[in-house]
């Protein structure tokens, strides 16, 4: 799915990236959506499924009619204009490749319908394969090339269109994981060098957090939090987003260094605050104990029960309830030695300077 160029910003107006308040009705859900993003920005719309992600993804292809809102790019309006109108490059899921044309005529395929020749069109075309590292591919045909290979073809026919606008949608969701790790890091590259807007919809917290400025938490068809990826992982502020990233989140209300939560457990902080705070720990701060703990240091002390365990990378993670349900990270042979099983009684201690104290 590509548009054309030939859509212009109005004299005097400003180039100014994407200015869209996405709104759209679809049966019971309601999307709800602003985003702002400037030229040479990449901005990956991260959320759950359902949360509304690929209709955002949708809308500002044109494929999916707003119900409300504004959708403006380099200052010129696209509500009304349709897709094949609109400077919009699209990388799909599948990356939907012409099976029966060559990667040259893939690529070609875009340039061809903005009225270039065939022969402008295929040095275009080849211009752009050389650039993705695919100049020994020009002659294959879809069926023939890897993943990767694959999905730099679809990012060079959305490319070579010249769009204002790249929307990419799950680019790297049909990669295996080796082909997915060598992909995500080539796609940067070219993401870092293209000059206009592009915006990245993915459930996958690695991919968003490598290939984004920005992002742009979606839950329920609503902007849940939005920050640069550091600004996310020190700050959730969803148990959604606090899974994603990795961390134990809780909501309280401060009194000093105590922050009391609404069923009752206490946690102590370094941080000095008053009111409606979040608290956020790593599991790999949670230190487990099958006896309640003498002479420890740790200010926070919990009476819990194994609720599960699960291999989490090269640790074991505990699924713990209790006086505070919490997740906490041991390596196998502490596990082991703990001889940790669902029912197990523990006690969980944190210490106060491995938390993190922030207003609601």
């Amino acid at each position: 799915m590509t548009g054309t160029q030939e859509q212009h910003a109005p004299a005097g107006a400003v180039a100014d990236g994407l200015d869209a308040r996405l709104v759209v009705d679809r049966g019971g859900f309601r999307l709800d959506v602003a985003l702002t993003v400037a030229p040479g920005e990449v901005v990956a719309l991260l959320g759950p499924n359902g949360a509304g992600k690929t209709t955002a993804l949708r809308a500002l292809a044109g494929l999916t009619p707003l119900s409300g809102g504004h959708l403006r790019l380099d200052g010129t309006e696209l509500d009304r204009t349709p897709p094949e109108a609109r400077p919009v490059g699209v990388v799909f899921q599948d990356y939907l490749l012409f099976p029966h044309l060559t990667a040259l005529d893939n690529v070609a395929f875009g340039p061809r319908c903005q009225g270039a020749t065939k022969a402008e069109a295929r040095a275009q075309a080849a211009e752009w394969l050389d650039r993705l590292g695919l100049a020994a591919h020009t002659g294959a045909k879809p069926r023939r090339l890897s993943g990767g290979q694959a999905q730099r073809v679809a990012l060079a026919r959305a490319l070579a269109t010249r769009p204002r606008l790249l929307l990419l949608d799950e680019p790297l969701a049909a990669l295996d994981a080796r082909t997915r790790l060598e992909v995500r890091a080539r796609l940067r590259r070219h993401l870092a060098d293209f000059e206009a807007v592009a915006v990245l919809v993915t459930h996958d917290p690695l991919d968003a957090m490598v290939l984004a400025d920005r992002l742009v938490v979606v839950e329920h068809g609503r902007v849940v939090q939005e920050g640069t990826p550091a600004d996310i992982a020190r700050r959730p502020r969803t148990d959604y987003i606090a899974q994603l990233v990795g961390l134990n989140l809780y909501r309280g209300e401060a009194d000093g260094h105590t922050v009391r939560l609404a069923d009752g457990p206490v946690l102590t902080t370094t941080e000095v605050l008053s009111g409606p705070v979040f608290v956020a720990f790593p599991p790999g701060a949670v230190t487990l104990h099958r006896d309640r703990p003498t002479g420890s240091s740790a200010r926070n002390l919990w009476r819990c029960e194994v609720a599960g365990l699960e291999t989490h990378g090269d640790q074991i993670r505990a699924d713990l309830t209790g006086e505070l349900p919490l997740a906490a990270d041991l390596t196998t042979v502490a596990a082991a030695e703990l001889d940790l099983h669902p029912g197990a009684e523990v006690w969980a201690t944190v210490k106060a300077t491995q938390t993190h104290a922030y207003p609601v």
